[in-house]
């Protein structure tokens, strides 16, 4: 049974190399959580709140971030392969160093124009 945390107030949480595969956080906030190196791997985070939260090295393997706002969120050595993050907002994220695959979902993502360290292949794939 995966854990839920739907609508989860986590506001500045240290979460650093939790287990949350598969955990549901739709709608939660995380601003300013640490998750660093954390397992999300399955993980349904439609519509959270990830504002200026660290997610270095975080594992997002399939992982659902649809209209999540990652505005400041550092994903630097992030796993992004197969995760969906339509129209998410990565504003000003540090996106240095990040792993995704053709299943990774960019679909609407806002922000990237505004975004550091967006790996120059990222750029190309998606026209920016």
């Amino acid at each position: 049974m995966e854990p839920i945390f739907t609508k989860a107030r986590l506001s500045g949480a240290n979460l650093d190399r939790a287990n949350l595969d598969g955990a549901n956080l739709d709608r939660a906030n995380l601003d300013r959580a640490n998750l660093s190196k954390a397992r999300l791997s399955g993980a349904k985070l439609d519509g959270a709140n990830l504002d200026g939260a660290n997610l270095d090295g975080a594992n997002l393997d399939g992982a659902r971030l649809s209209g999540a706002n990652l505005d400041g969120a550092n994903l630097d050595g992030a796993n992004l392969d197969g995760a969906n993050l339509d129209g998410a907002n990565l504003s000003k994220a540090k996106l240095g160093g990040i792993s995704w695959d053709d299943e990774t979902s960019w679909d609407n993502v806002r922000g990237l124009e505004k975004a550091i360290r967006v790996p120059e292949a990222l750029k190309q794939q998606l026209g920016i």
